[in-house]
C-alpha cells in the first residue's frame, strides 16, 4: 500500500525534470521498478511493524487477545506464529539486501544523478587523496570524469618509510584508445644515498596500476554492491586508506542489522497493541506510529554519527536495536501481565 503512494508522490515532484529532459518512458518505468525495490527494502521493517500493529489491534479490539489468555494460552504460544513469520520475513530481507537490492540501488541513484538531482554530483572530485597500493600514494586538486582530467597529479613512492620517488604534474589526462595516462609538464624526482636525479619532459605516457574509477569511486558505491563485493571493496579501501571508510562499513554492518530490527519491532508491535484501548485501532496505531519515527530518527542520527564522528560503525548500527530491544523486552513483560 505504501510503495504506491511512494510512486506517485515522487512522480508528481518529479515529473517536470522528466518532461524537460524528455526521459524515455522505458527509464521512467525502469526507474520505478527499481525505486520500489530500493524503497521497500529500506522500510520493510516498519511495514511489518504498522501490519502486526493492525492485524493485533483488531484481534484486541474483539477481544481475542483476551479469550486466549482466560483459556490458558500462554504467550509464548501466541507469540509463536508471529516470530515464525518474522523469521521467514528476516531471511527474505537479508539474502534480498545481500544479493538483489544493490542492483536496484545502483540502477536507482544513476537514474536519480543523471535526470532527477541538478547539479548534485555522484562523486567527490576535488582533493583527492589516495593509497593505490602498498608503496604508493597519489594526490589531485580535483579530476573532472566527462574528460578524464585531473590537475595537480603527485605521485610518491616508498621503500618502507622512505621516499624512492615522486612524480608530478600540472594535469594528467587518461586516454582510453592508448589504455595510458598522459601527463603534462612532467617531472620526476628519484632520490639516491648520494643525489637527487631529476627528469623533466613536457608530456609524458605511461602506465599507472590505478583506474580511473579507483580516483572518484561513485558516493553511493557500497551501497550498488553486493555483499561479496562489498567485503572485498572495503578491505581494498582499507588498504589505500580511504576516508570514507566508516560509511562503507555502516553499509555492511546495516545488510545484518535491519533484518535482526523485524524481531524487535515484531514484539514492540505486538505488545503495543495486544492490550484493548479506548479508541480501539486507531490509538494503536498512532501510538505505533510514533515509535516508528523514533526508531527511524535513532538509526538515521547514529548512522550520519559514525560517519562524521569517532563513534565506532558496528555500535551506531545496532544502537537503535540495542536501545529497542530492551524496549521491546519491556513491554512485552508489561503485556504479559
Amino acid at each position: 500500500m505504501f510503495i504506491p503512494i511512494a510512486i506517485v508522490v515522487n512522480l508528481a515532484d518529479n515529473i517536470d525534470k522528466l518532461l524537460d529532459k524528455q526521459v524515455p518512458l522505458v527509464e521512467i518505468l525502469d526507474h520505478y521498478y527499481n525505486f520500489s525495490i530500493y524503497f521497500s527494502s529500506s522500510l520493510l521493517p516498519l511495514f511489518l511493524f504498522l501490519s502486526i500493529t493492525w492485524f493485533t489491534s483488531k484481534l484486541s479490539s474483539n477481544s481475542e487477545i483476551i479469550a486466549l489468555y482466560s483459556s490458558g494460552v500462554s504467550l509464548k504460544r501466541i507469540l509463536k506464529p508471529y516470530m515464525i513469520g518474522s523469521l521467514i520475513i528476516a531471511l527474505f530481507s537479508l539474502f534480498t539486501g545481500m544479493f538483489i537490492v544493490p542492483e536496484s540501488t545502483k540502477k536507482y541513484n544513476d537514474f536519480s544523478y543523471k535526470y532527477l538531482k541538478g547539479n548534485r554530483k555522484a562523486i567527490d572530485n576535488k582533493n583527492i587523496f589516495r593509497k593505490i597500493n602498498e608503496n604508493e600514494y597519489i594526490f589531485l586538486t580535483q579530476f573532472n570524469q566527462k574528460n578524464n582530467v585531473g590537475t595537480n597529479f603527485t605521485l610518491e613512492n616508498f621503500i618502507e618509510e622512505k621516499l624512492n620517488f615522486k612524480i608530478s604534474s600540472t594535469s594528467i589526462r587518461y586516454i582510453p584508445e592508448l589504455k595510458k595516462y598522459r601527463l603534462n609538464n612532467y617531472t620526476k624526482r628519484t632520490i639516491t644515498d648520494s643525489i637527487d636525479i631529476l627528469e623533466n619532459r613536457r608530456t609524458f605516457d605511461t602506465i599507472f596500476s590505478f583506474s580511473v574509477e579507483d580516483l572518484t569511486p561513485l558516493n553511493y558505491v557500497a551501497e550498488s554492491l553486493n555483499y561479496d563485493e562489498l567485503i572485498s571493496f572495503i578491505e581494498i579501501e582499507k588498504s589505500r586508506g580511504s576516508t570514507n571508510i566508516e560509511r562503507y562499513m555502516v553499509v555492511k554492518y546495516k545488510k545484518w542489522s535491519i533484518p535482526f530490527s523485524i524481531f524487535i519491532l515484531t514484539l514492540i508491535g505486538f505488545a503495543v497493541s495486544a492490550e484493548k484501548r479506548r479508541g480501539g485501532t486507531g490509538v494503536n496505531l498512532a501510538f505505533g506510529i510514533g515509535v516508528a519515527m523514533v526508531y527511524v530518527f535513532f538509526d538515521k542520527i547514529f548512522g550520519v554519527l559514525a560517519q562524521q564522528s569517532d563513534l565506532s560503525p558496528i555500535l551506531a548500527v545496532w544502537l537503535p536495536n540495542i536501545l529497542f530491544g530492551i524496549l521491546a523486552i519491556y513491554l512485552v513483560r508489561n503485556a504479559k501481565k
